[in-house]
């Protein structure tokens, strides 16, 4: 009986990491006969849980909603409190949960019957939140969903975007990752027509249905994510960067440069380098003043002219003031 019950909880979780299974492969993962799935199967719709299967080589299982929440342990008032608890956390990029709060937030929605979405709805729509910033950019909790959905199956997504310059095309992608920095999310992906990995603001595009085919996973661009889009939003994304060695350790340093700002490379114990970028070096002197630390220029050289003329534009505007 406990081997059973932890092969169910074993399929459950298998059905709600993934889109949809064939029985063969199911069969593979749990050990068992494909006669076996289909009986743990009959099991799960025992329970309540909406599992539904299609018929056919290309058919499988799929775990779907139902007309009643499954037993998760949840009542409704609980189960509407985790859903608008999580969409807040991804909306506003909560520290250290946001990524996982749009995962959780993407299977607790497959299986929710819909008078409880209704709720949530209704709850999202006429609720608002007196948050720090909220004049910054935002994005819709359902289409990180879908984009969480779509880096999950490994299916193609295509989508209107706006540039940095607010130039509107049309795109069509492997996705890969969601990467969320403060309260900025980004989209990793292969760009299919430019052959290369791009990384996109999700606030700036708009997915356009149906999605698909399926595609096989690639070599992601970069072990670190976080650290590839860090550089990529700091540094690669400008006309100039630089290269700063900032007297202060790196965890020090983190708290005076965000990750959207410049990526830390610690040194010693009292020093680390930032790479940043600027749209120009006299806005790259302004920048780098700002963090209120001593600093040195490791590169480029022609920013060390470029703080040479603001020192004297500063000594000709203080003139002989004591």
């Amino acid at each position: 009986m406990l081997e059973t019950s932890a092969r169910l909880l074993r399929l459950l979780s298998l059905l709600q990491a993934h889109r949809e299974w064939s029985g063969p492969d199911l069969a593979e993962r749990l050990g068992v006969t494909p006669r076996t799935v289909r009986r743990d199967v009959d099991r799960l719709r025992e329970l309540g849980y909406p599992v539904n299967a299609s018929p056919g080589t290309g058919g499988g299982y799929q775990l779907g909603a139902g007309a009643q929440l499954p037993p998760l342990l949840l009542d409704d008032e609980e189960a509407v409190a985790v859903a608008v608890g999580l969409r807040t956390a991804a909306g506003n990029g909560i520290d250290g949960i946001g990524e996982t709060s749009v995962r959780a937030l993407a299977k607790l929605e497959q299986v929710l019957p819909s008078r409880l979405r209704r709720r949530v709805g209704a709850l999202n729509a006429f609720t608002v939140p007196m948050l720090r910033g909220t004049d910054g950019p935002t994005v819709d909790a359902s289409v990180l969903t879908e984009l969480a959905n779509l880096c999950r199956d490994g299916e193609r997504l295509r989508f209107d975007y706006l540039d940095h310059a607010g130039t509107p095309t049309r795109r069509t992608v492997e996705p890969h990752r969601l990467v969320c920095t403060e309260r900025r999310w980004y989209l990793v992906a292969w760009d299919l027509d430019r052959a290369d990995w791009r990384t996109f603001r999700a606030d700036r595009l708009t997915p356009r249905p149906p999605h698909g085919p399926r595609f096989p996973p690639r070599e992601p661009p970069a072990d670190d994510l976080a650290a590839y889009v860090s550089e990529g939003v700091s540094t690669r994304a400008y006309a100039e960067s630089a290269v700063i060695r900032l007297h202060v350790s790196a965890t020090e340093a983190a708290r005076l440069v965000s990750p959207s700002a410049g990526v830390l490379e610690p040194v010693d114990e009292h020093s680390c380098l930032l790479r940043t970028g600027a749209g120009g070096l006299d806005v790259m002197v302004v920048h780098v003043m700002l963090l209120g630390v001593d600093f040195e220029v490791v590169e480029p050289v022609e920013l060390t002219e470029h703080m040479r003329t603001a020192r004297d534009r500063l000594s000709r505007a203080l003139g002989d003031a004591p």
